[in-house]
């Protein structure tokens, strides 16, 4: 997934990113209905985001509560990627102090929350999370397929770690029933489920590499050794 140059990103977006245009306050609609499209679309340009909450930063009068909660809340689709944490960086303090903007920086704290448990690869505590509070609901509400793109996510690191995995821990990290995991892992994920096994095929990633270690020690390398230790000792 390249969330940082996307394909989709047009191309006068390419000249406001990459000129003066960057810092130019008249730039934010544009960027702003760019963002609307990428929570649309299930693809995000994390360049194209994070320059607009720097025209936020330089332009505190702009700034719209959903703009930012979506960026971060379309952040969170991308990771393990550093992009969440990238726009956090990005937004101003003043945002994040409780007296100040008291929902944003409530909705703020829930969604770091959130990015805490996908990095702590906490993913059965995460759905629970989502889950526990109307807010979480409201929002990913603009992020279309949210849930879809965190599994997706979700599935794409277990198989990069594991070979086969027990049906009802990877059906809590997906936060679905066996039923409609089942669902997901042979439909979307294309495995296999073997009984109360998840079979995930090889992959450059899963496959056990047979690592040799070779260390080549000729005979003067071996003289200079026994020599120093019998200099040491006389």
């Amino acid at each position: 997934m390249d969330g940082e140059d996307p394909k989709e990103r047009p191309s006068e977006i390419s000249t406001i990113i990459s000129g003066l245009e960057r810092y130019n306050p008249e730039a934010v609609p544009f960027l702003e209905n760019y963002l609307k499209e990428q929570c649309e679309n299930k693809f995000i340009d994390g360049n194209a985001n994070r320059t607009l909450l720097k025209l936020y930063q330089l332009n505190p009068d702009r700034i719209k509560d959903d703009v930012v909660t979506n960026i971060l809340a379309k952040s969170l689709t991308n990771f393990p990627s550093p992009q969440f944490s990238l726009a956090l960086h990005i937004i101003p303090p003043s945002i994040l102090a409780p007296n100040s903007r008291a929902d944003l920086s409530e909705a703020i704290g829930h969604l770091r929350e959130l990015n805490n448990q996908l990095e702590g690869a906490q993913y059965a505590r995460f759905w629970d999370t989502i889950d526990s509070d109307d807010l979480y609901a409201d929002l990913i509400a603009d992020v279309t397929g949210f849930e879809e793109l965190i599994r997706i996510r979700i599935a794409t690191l277990v198989s990069h770690a594991y070979r086969e995995i027990d049906l009802n821990v990877l059906s809590s990290w997906l936060g679905l029933n066996d039923a409609k995991a089942k669902t997901f892992i042979t439909e979307t994920a294309g495995w296999k489920v073997e009984g109360e096994l998840v079979k995930i095929p090889r992959n450059a990633e899963n496959e056990a590499k047979k690592t040799e270690v070779r260390e080549d020690v000729n005979v003067d390398m071996f003289s200079r050794v026994v020599r120093r230790a019998w200099e040491e000792t006389a």
